[in-house]
């Protein structure tokens, strides 16, 4: 949604668990604006930037309904209601919530999961948290480039049965070496900048071909098996969506190098699993870092737990302890933004939802 008109009186409440300091920052930016925040309401936070909170707490019948209306009386939310789908689709539906900011980076999801009908597509804008999480996926991104060019994997097991190999193996230089990055956004570019510092050469795709600073080449996703060709690494930032799901594939691993690293920290939708089981089978990959899967939490039946060389990390790579405060940051910048009238920053697209 797109604000034509400024918005005075506004009223924002804090739906999901956030630290009262942050609440406080938003209020001294925003005086103007009513905050509401009943921290007893919301469920503790585990661990920082948890979101959803403890999934034990529950609210008695009358915190419920407390929590409903000070819900319902906002234009502005911070987090979905109950941080899930459901949730947005209930307060959606009460008419008066103009603008959502999301806790994740792929809102996009929840957004479609919400099944909103159009006319509340088009009346409510949701803002996601993408930027926020740019540089821990980034470092994470990198910390699996380095597993795979240097047999993290194979020394943890040689560690693990005490065996000291006879022979030594080289491992491979990241310095020199070609990274791929599907999706040049600001996860990705956050991601290329790490990897020219440490000496690779970056090429990557976007939906818009255009020339990028720092990217050698820039390829839609037609051309990513072309550049694959010579690339020691692929590195996937794409949020889940139709276009995008199963992308990486059987075709594609069979356009890349032998030995080629795979990272993802986009969604685990975009890769084939059983496509790439069979390419870290056949040596097309000889790594695969993980941080995201096509159903999570992950089966205890897939047989990627397993595989001798793949990490899985439960979808955690984003968070870090400043993620509340960059979300703070981020959501009282779009509140000036909304109050102005001006376009927000990151919303959701309510027709591709990412």
């Amino acid at each position: 949604m797109m604000n034509t008109m400024t918005h005075n009186n506004l009223t924002a409440a804090i739906a999901v668990p956030l630290e009262a300091g942050h609440v406080e920052s938003i209020r001294s930016a925003h005086p103007a604006v009513t905050v509401r925040y009943e921290p007893e309401l919301l469920p503790p936070e585990r661990f920082p930037a948890d979101h959803a909170g403890d999934p034990v707490f529950r609210r008695t019948p009358e915190q419920e309904s407390r929590y409903w209306d000070m819900l319902r009386g906002a234009d502005v939310l911070y987090g979905f209601p109950n941080e899930s789908a459901a949730g947005l689709a209930e307060i959606a539906a009460s008419g008066k919530v103009q603008w959502i900011q999301a806790m994740a980076a792929g809102a996009g999801g929840a957004v479609k999961a919400a099944n909103l009908p159009e006319a509340q597509l088009r009346r409510i804008a949701v803002t996601s948290s993408a930027g926020v999480h740019g540089l821990p996926l980034a470092e994470f991104a990198m910390m699996g480039v380095l597993n795979g060019f240097k047999r993290s994997a194979e020394m943890a097991a040689d560690q693990s049965a005490k065996h000291w190999p006879e022979l030594r193996t080289p491992t491979r230089l990241v310095s020199g070496s070609t990274a791929v990055i599907t999706g040049l956004g600001e996860i990705g570019m956050e991601t290329a900048r790490l990897a020219r510092a440490m000496g690779m050469r970056v090429s990557g795709t976007k939906r818009t071909i255009e020339p990028v600073d720092g990217v050698d080449t820039v390829t839609d996703t037609a051309g990513l098996p072309g550049l694959l060709a010579n690339a020691d690494a692929l590195i996937n930032t794409l949020p889940g969506t139709p276009y995008t799901e199963k992308m990486i594939n059987a075709e594609i691993f069979a356009a890349m190098k032998p030995g080629t690293v795979l990272v993802n920290v986009g969604r685990g939708t975009v890769v084939d699993e059983d496509a790439l089981l069979e390419a870290l089978d056949s040596g097309q990959v000889s790594y695969a870092c993980l941080d995201v899967f096509a159903v999570e939490p992950l089966p205890a039946s897939s047989p990627l737990w397993e595989h001798p060389r793949v990490m899985v990390s439960p979808h955690t790579s984003a968070l870090s302890v400043a993620e509340n405060r960059l979300i703070a940051e981020r959501f009282i910048e779009n509140l000036t933004r909304f109050q102005a009238g001006e376009p927000l920053l990151h919303v959701v697209d309510p027709v591709h939802f990412y």
